[in-house]
């Protein structure tokens, strides 16, 4: 089995032959030889009979070995003549081939070649416009295109990595193109910084609510500029770029506050701006002063917003813009694919129908006739390319539902020197900035998302606004300098904050708390120390109050009237002297006269006061209500104790509390219990559904007042018992007739009436007189049950029924009680 096997070798013959074990290392004996002579006469025996088996195999077979010799001859003619035949045919191809298809094999190689030329070419073409892109690039930022650069340098990846892919020359462009990227990235994100700047900081005096020029280079107009940056900062996925914005617009915020103050101050004279500092300057400034500088500050602040709201717009409509560019065209993607798969299943059909791609088999052919290779891979690459090219849009189809993109937004946003640019450097790119465009838009959601950003940032822009304002509200009160103000001050306050905030929440549609929040707690403190003024001053007119029936001005009449017409606000104040009008002696309401004390007539003044307040403040009303009523309740308890407990005897210096002083306080009680139903009526109103349960403080009030109406009633009824008690106790039936006892006691009876009547209306007197005749009855009763007279018919029976005629006599002589039904048989037991 060795490659290197010979037989005709001596040392492989010897070791293959069997008797090649006779030779020995030592020569050749008289036995070896004669066994190699035996064993060599054996094998020319076996020769032998071979021989002769083959020439018997011979002998058998000549015929046919015969016939096979002469067959071979007759064979070798024939192949003479095939070969002849050959040579003659070859002949004739070769002439063939020289006259007919050399010509034509070599236009089809000149075609292929003219092809590969022009495929050459527009290589070349190609690399020539790749090779102007960073030059034309740097020409389109210098004019600040930032879209058109962004747009040549994705076209110009997508060229790289389709077409020019391999290119030795171009190797490190690509990684030259995305650092170019990147520093355009830093160049949009530093234009709108620049941008926000200058429009917010811009003075108010400007009309335009959009800035118009960002440089002093030529630039297109400052909306057609803004959209230019939105869309290629949405381009490049720079989704923070509201952040930017949020920041500027809060140092623009400040800016205007302190822009404000520095104004104001240079026009008052008192501050040294240069000495005091920034928050002093405004707590040294009048009211007056501060109230001028606030409404400028809103006014600023409402331009402000405005701007504001402006540029948020055309950033809002610019994101919605792609949005809705990018959904159309992913429907025109989808639609297209569809379309074209359709066309491409009927094609196929055609061609099973036809009996196969027509296309095809040229192709194969051309590739059998040159034979030679040079163009082969290039016509099956075509081929190739033409029959992928549906599945190629179809992939393109589902990879645009996935992602989204706009290439007609650019168009809305160049300038027409970007269009000019890449329309000059692109004009031999292949078209395919579309495609790559819409693949580095951001989703449908994360355009959803800035777009609710945007205006989440005008909801910032109103809370910034107002957050601002409260820094100057509450820098004004932290002295406390807003506690003192007057009403009408602290409401030409609260109007003006109120307005601002409608105005902003007008404009933002948002409402902001934080503003109305401060002017509500500084509305608080106010309504604190307002209720606190008017309770010390209540306080003291009700200390140094008499109880005597005062003159009713016509200024407090006018302003009943006024409650009466359901204007539950106060007049103005007329001049001193345009009218020259007495007092009158009652206040006349709903056509009832109360006497009233003076007190009485600057409590109403001030519970008008309080229900003005609200009408000018109405997020204090609960606040307010509480304090009235407190009020009202402070009233009642210091009267009480002035009238019924007999303070005002040691506050005041009152010799006694007359029953005039009762009947007055009482009246005065009756004329505030008629407007507690109105004051309730005023402030229901001005309350949610919800607080309803606060006006019970009003049922409360009317409570207390009727129970102290009614202790002033029994007041004076016991003072008129304790009378009875003390003259009828020494009543004697006997002449003359009436007695003293019953003329005293109808004189005290007259002198009671003289002191009320004017003062309280007639049903009030009556039932008054009625409820002390019942007192005369059962004393005068008691005592003629303790001197044992009956109603007998006997002589004292008649002495005392003359008394009983006078004492009817004279009670039905006062005025007003003619018809009183006294009842006087009550006066006698009744018989068992």
């Amino acid at each position: 089995m060795k490659p290197e096997f010979v037989l005709n070798d001596p040392a492989t013959f010897n070791a293959v032959l069997p008797w090649s074990h006779f030779s020995v290392a030592g020569g050749k004996n008289s036995r070896d030889v004669a066994s190699s002579r035996l064993l060599q006469e054996k094998l020319s025996h076996y020769l032998d009979v071979v021989e002769v088996s083959i020439a018997r195999q011979i002998s058998l077979r000549s015929e046919a070995f015969f016939h096979a010799m002469s067959s071979q001859h007759e064979l070798q003619d024939r192949l003479r003549e095939t070969a002849d035949a050959v040579a003659k045919l070859r002949a004739r191809t070769a002439a063939i081939d020289r006259v007919m298809c050399r010509g034509p094999l070599r236009v089809l190689r000149d075609a292929l070649t003219r092809n590969n030329c022009i495929k050459l070419h527009n290589k070349l073409k190609l690399m020539a416009a790749v090779h102007q892109t960073q030059p034309t690039v740097q020409l389109l930022l210098s004019t600040s295109e930032f879209v058109g650069a962004l747009e040549l340098i994705a076209t110009t990846k997508e060229v790289l990595q389709q077409e020019l892919q391999g290119i030795h020359s171009f190797r490190h462009l690509g990684s030259q193109l995305c650092e170019m990227e990147r520093l355009i990235d830093k160049m949009m994100v530093a234009d709108f910084s620049t941008y926000t700047q200058s429009d917010l900081n811009r003075a108010f005096e400007e009309d335009s609510q959009v800035l118009e020029k960002v440089t002093e280079q030529p630039a297109a107009p400052g909306k057609d500029r803004l959209q230019s940056l939105v869309f290629g900062l949405l381009r490049q996925r720079k989704l923070d770029f509201l952040d930017i914005y949020s920041e500027e617009m809060i140092r623009a915020a400040k800016n205007i506050v302190r822009q404000c103050v520095v104004k104001s101050v240079l026009q008052i004279s008192e501050i040294d701006a240069d000495t005091v500092k920034f928050h002093e300057q405004m707590r040294l400034m009048t009211f007056p002063q501060w109230f001028d500088l606030l409404l400028d500050i809103f006014e600023h602040f409402i331009l402000f917003l405005k701007r504001i709201k402006a540029t948020l717009s055309i950033i809002r409509n610019m994101v919605l813009e792609v949005l809705d560019s990018s959904q159309r065209s992913r429907l025109a993607d989808v639609s297209s694919a569809t379309n074209h798969s359709d066309g491409r299943t009927n094609e196929e059909e055609e061609e099973a129908e036809s009996g196969g791609p027509a296309l095809h088999s040229g192709e194969a052919e051309l590739a059998y006739l040159t034979h030679e290779g040079l163009f082969i891979s290039d016509a099956l690459n075509e081929a190739e390319q033409r029959s992928n090219a549906a599945a190629h849009a179809q992939l393109r189809a589902q990879t645009h539902t996935e992602t989204c993109g706009s290439d007609s937004a650019s168009a809305t946003t160049e300038s027409s020197s970007s269009r000019e640019h890449n329309s000059n450097t692109t004009s031999s790119l292949p078209i395919g900035g579309a495609a790559v465009i819409e693949d580095v838009m951001p989703s449908d959601l994360e355009l959803s998302r800035v777009a609710n950003n945007v205006q989440e940032l005008l909801y910032t822009a109103s809370d910034v606004s107002h957050d601002r304002c409260v820094k100057v509200l509450m820098t004004r009160a932290k002295d406390g300098s807003l506690e003192r103000l007057s009403s009408s001050e602290f409401v030409c306050l609260s109007q003006a904050v109120e307005s601002f905030v409608r105005d902003t929440e007008e404009l933002c549609g948002r409402r902001s708390m934080s503003l109305r929040g401060a002017l509500q707690s500084q509305a608080n403190r106010f309504v604190q120390r307002f209720h606190e003024e008017r309770k010390t001053k209540l306080s003291l007119l009700l200390d140094n109050e008499r109880w005597k029936q005062a003159e009713v001005p016509a200024e407090f009449q006018d302003l009943v009237d006024s409650i009466a017409d359901g204007r539950i606000t106060l007049p103005e104040r007329k001049p001193t002297g345009c009218e020259d009008r007495k007092p009158s002696e009652f206040l006349c309401v709903d056509g009832q006269k109360y006497a009233v004390v003076g007190t009485v007539l600057l409590l109403i003044r001030m519970f008008l006061e309080y229900c003005q307040c609200v009408n000018d403040i109405p997020s204090i009303t609960t606040d307010i209500l509480t304090r009235l009523a407190d009020l009202l309740k402070h009233f009642n308890s210091r009267s009480c104790q002035l009238v019924l407990g007999a303070g005002a005897l040691q506050v005041v210096g009152l010799k006694t509390i007359t029953t005039r002083n009762l009947a007055l306080a009482s009246r005065c009680l009756q004329l505030v219990v008629h407007y507690i139903p109105v004051i309730r009526a005023h402030f229901e109103t001005r309350l949610q559904p919800r607080q309803y349960s606060i006006l019970r403080h009003f049922d409360h009030i009317t409570k207390d007042y009727n129970d102290h109406i009614a202790e002033i009633s029994a007041k004076l009824v016991a003072i008129m018992d304790s009378m009875f008690e003390k003259a009828l106790s020494k009543y004697e039936v006997k002449a003359p007739m009436p007695s003293a006892c019953l003329r005293n006691v109808c004189k005290q009876m007259a002198k009671m009436h003289e002191a009320i009547h004017e003062l309280l209306p007639e049903e009030q007197t009556q039932m008054l007189f009625l409820r002390i005749s019942a007192s005369f009855k059962l004393h005068l009763k008691r005592q003629l049950a303790r001197l044992g007279v009956g109603n007998d018919g006997g002589p004292q029976y008649g002495l005392v029924m003359v008394d009983v005629a006078f004492y009817s006599e004279n009670v039905q002589a006062l005025r007003s009680l003619e018809h009183l039904d006294l009842n006087m048989p009550e006066i006698w037991e009744q018989k068992r």
